[in-house]
């Protein structure tokens, strides 16, 4: 039976600590998430839910992006996407009554889990200038609400459209399109500050901001680097992918300043091995490296392989490199002059251990380099980056079956918002491809990423902030900043499923939108409506909802962004053409919009129709063929870069809690990391812990510290932090996000991405 939302938040002095778990998944695993599913939705429910996720006539799960193989288990899903599950289809809901009890003043004070456990909202609100209470709207006048504001506007850079990566691929679509219609291309997504700096590398260097391998080439590699990254709580199905590389004799190394169980040993729970044989060892080497210190590491392979080569050959691919790369003399003299002892510094790891891992790469006859936010939230990701696709250029590991690129999308449906142009710098051939199909002018001035979408509302240069999905203000940077520009702003809108942080920091009216879940039944134009998603490897397959909404009028993110673009685009000039009753009635005919508009969907409806995956083209992969200025691969030469700590202080790295799906948090525990009932930790080397006159569960503030381009010291403090001895690197530091975004500066950002740096944030300690 389903049990009420928690009375109160978390409840710090009661967090206690034990060893961290050496071992992911397992019994326990399947018990915690069929619990928590259980108390969200009941039996019943529940298992009506988790036996259609990721199945080819099922739902898409709304947590990770990782592929499936074309063979489905009756029970396709992990821990963490059984915790998403739960939450979506919870019995718990928020309606009028709701917020007739609780004040907007009294919200404000309540903590990210107990907005996120109070369930599923159910009613439009609208919350009007000065007053303290959402009140119930109806639909249409909600939406003539938000129509009115935006056809308001005096330019239409005014407005900001934000989307999470839950959103489909149908929706995404819609929503740039209704965003361009109005004259702007504002719109700033999750990725921004995720795997942009994945995007900006790639692009550049091999053509295609995407990852270039296939679920297939990951159980066939020789050898698998997985960096920066912690599958057994982000994504967890992609254990099972390690496992069976493993099984086919594939060597793993794990590269992460932290110790994660997930890529120590994997029990499996669908497999007797798993649940009786003490499951498969995962890393055959562990390489705790130094925050920031991948850009060296990955010189330093590059650089042992060169040096190899010269003495004894045969290590390098010199067909592919001759045919397909440039700039490979360059980047050869510039290895050549980096010191190893400055390599050693950088990572933290001695010469021979970094000959070691890249002895692996020697052998291996086919690499893949997997990646997440470890490696992307740095100021220097994008030469970090650029060094991977170096590395694997040499040895022609870049459309050869079992090798390539991975970066591992974290969000079920990012990397498709983003192909159907969720995108605030769009490529002048989308636009003209949206010019022909829609018979209008889409703007060609490229808009605001979300810092600088930040930056706009700070300054007072947006208006009204439309959020499609996701919980922006828990989900950036520097969240008092944040929180002020929004409430600068006119009018907030938040197209959402549930409760959350982003309903409660407004602007001078606030409008909240509930929405069906990916795992509601839509049923629009008299009949069931699917729509389609995209995940990490580039498949594209349809995602159909199952069970009874929470409200039977809820509408879809399609119907919505249908309904408010025929109000504002009605005799507006230069405004998209199209019949919007009919797609919001029929979603086939949006795939054939998008078929029309963007390459890789020909034939889109009968590609994914009886639950077939379409795989979108992708040139390094399909045939060696790079989208580059030249046609070729690029190797390109980085300068070493790697962070300075000063004397005295910390680099912290934001992160997840086990219990947590980006700002979604499930629970209070971090099981793997051996921390219960708590979140405000900080994990630090004990040596740390003694050297900077502390002990041990001691409580203190975290302040950080940020030089501004002027040169002056910038501080920002999270509270009431308690200290934990963990195995980290000297001088490395981690605490869970989104109580520390607040230490993130909006202004420091990667070089060319602009992605925020919350893995790369110097801070000092302060007793309380």
């Amino acid at each position: 039976m389903a049990t009420k939302a928690p009375r109160t938040d978390i409840d710090e002095s009661k967090l206690t600590t034990s060893d961290p778990k050496k071992v992911a998944v397992g019994v326990p695993a399947v018990t915690h998430a069929l619990l928590i599913a259980e108390q969200q939705a009941g039996v019943v429910r529940s298992a009506r839910a988790l036996l259609r996720v990721n199945q080819k006539d099922g739902f898409d799960c709304p947590g990770c992006a990782w592929p499936e193989t074309d063979h489905r288990h009756i029970a396709e899903f992990c821990e963490n996407g059984a915790k998403a599950v739960a939450e979506e289809t919870t019995l718990r809901k928020v309606g009028p009554e709701f917020f007739a009890e609780h004040s907007l003043s009294e919200l404000e004070q309540h903590d990210d889990y107990w907005l996120g456990q109070q369930g599923r909202l159910t009613h439009p609100m609208i919350l009007d200038e000065g007053a303290d209470h959402y009140c119930p709207i109806s639909w249409d006048d909600a939406l003539q609400v938000v129509a009115d504001e935006i056809r308001d506007l005096d330019d239409p850079d005014q407005a900001i459209f934000y989307t999470s990566g839950r959103t489909s691929n149908e929706a995404a679509f819609l929503y740039q399109l209704f965003a361009r219609g109005i004259g702007t291309n504002n719109l700033p997504d999750c990725s921004n500050m995720c795997h942009e700096s994945s995007g900006s590398a790639l692009n550049e260097t091999i053509g295609i901001g995407k990852g270039t391998v296939s679920i297939e080439d990951i159980h066939g590699a020789e050898l698998l680097i997985v960096a920066g990254q912690n599958p057994g709580t982000n994504h967890p199905r992609m254990l099972s992918a390690l496992e069976k590389a493993k099984q086919r004799g594939a060597t793993i190394i794990a590269v992460n300043p932290l110790p994660e169980a997930g890529l120590m040993r994997f029990e499996n729970p669908q497999t007797p091995r798993g649940v009786l044989l003490g499951g498969t060892k995962l890393a055959d080497q562990f390489v705790q490296i130094r925050l920031g210190g991948d850009q060296a590491l990955f010189q330093a392979i590059g650089k042992h392989l060169l040096e190899i080569e010269e003495r004894d050959g045969g290590v390098l691919d010199h067909d592919f490199i001759g045919a397909h790369t440039a700039g490979f003399e360059a980047y050869r003299s510039a290895m050549s002059e980096t010191p190893w002892s400055e390599l050693e510094t950088a990572t933290g790891i001695p010469e021979p251990k970094l000959r070691h891992v890249a002895e692996a790469v020697r052998r291996s006859g086919a690499t893949i380099v997997c990646w997440a936010m470890g490696l992307t939230q740095h100021k220097h990701s994008v030469p970090t980056l650029r060094e991977v696709v170096n590395v694997l250029l040499l040895q022609g590991n870049i459309g050869r079956p079992g090798a390539g690129v991975c970066p591992v999308r974290g969000h079920s449906n990012v990397q498709g918002d983003r192909t159907v142009g969720i995108y605030e710098k769009p490529a002048e051939s989308f636009l003209a491809a949206l010019d022909r199909e829609f018979s209008f002018t889409a703007p060609r001035e490229h808009g605001h990423d979300t810092v600088n979408a930040i930056r706009a509302m700070r300054d007072g240069k947006a208006r009204v902030f439309i959020g499609m999905g996701g919980n922006f203000v828990s989900a950036t940077p520097d969240t008092e900043v944040t929180e002020r520009a929004l409430r600068n702003t006119g009018l907030t809108v938040q197209i959402s499923t549930k409760l959350n942080r982003s309903h409660v920091v407004t602007g001078r009216r606030a409008v909240i939108l509930p929405v069906l879940g990916r795992t509601d039944r839509d049923r629009r134009g008299g009949g069931e409506q699917r729509v389609t998603v995209e995940d990490s490897m580039g498949a594209v397959h349809t995602s159909r909802g199952r069970l009874a909404p929470p409200a039977d009028d809820l509408l879809s993110e399609v119907a919505i962004v249908t309904r408010l673009s025929a109000l504002v685009f009605a005799g507006r000039d230069n405004a998209p053409q199209a019949d919007w009753a009919a797609l919001e009635a029929d979603y086939a005919g949006i795939r054939t919009h998008i078929e029309h508009t963007v390459p890789g969907f020909d034939d889109f409806e009968r590609r994914v129709d009886k639950g077939r995956t379409l795989f979108l083209p992708n040139g390094p992969r399909d045939a060696r063929r790079f989208a580059t200025p030249d046609g070729r691969a690029q190797f390109t030469v980085n300068p070493l870069e790697y962070p300075h700590i000063p004397e005295g202080r910390l680099l912290l790295q934001t992160l997840r809690s086990h219990d947590q799906y980006n700002t979604t948090i499930y629970g209070k525990d971090d099981r793997y990391r051996g921390i219960h009932g708590g979140r405000r930790v900080v994990l630090i080397n004990a040596e740390d812990i003694a050297a900077l006159g502390f002990a041990p569960d001691d409580v203190v503030d975290l302040v950080s510290e940020w030089r501004a381009p002027d040169g002056h010291i910038e501080e920002r403090r999270a509270e009431r932090f308690r200290l934990i001895a963990y195995s980290t690197p000297r001088r490395n530091a981690a605490a869970y996000y989104p109580e520390t975004n607040v230490l993130v500066p909006l202004d420091s950002v990667a070089d060319v991405s602009g992605t925020p740096t919350s893995k790369s944030v110097i801070v000092r300690l302060e007793r309380r």
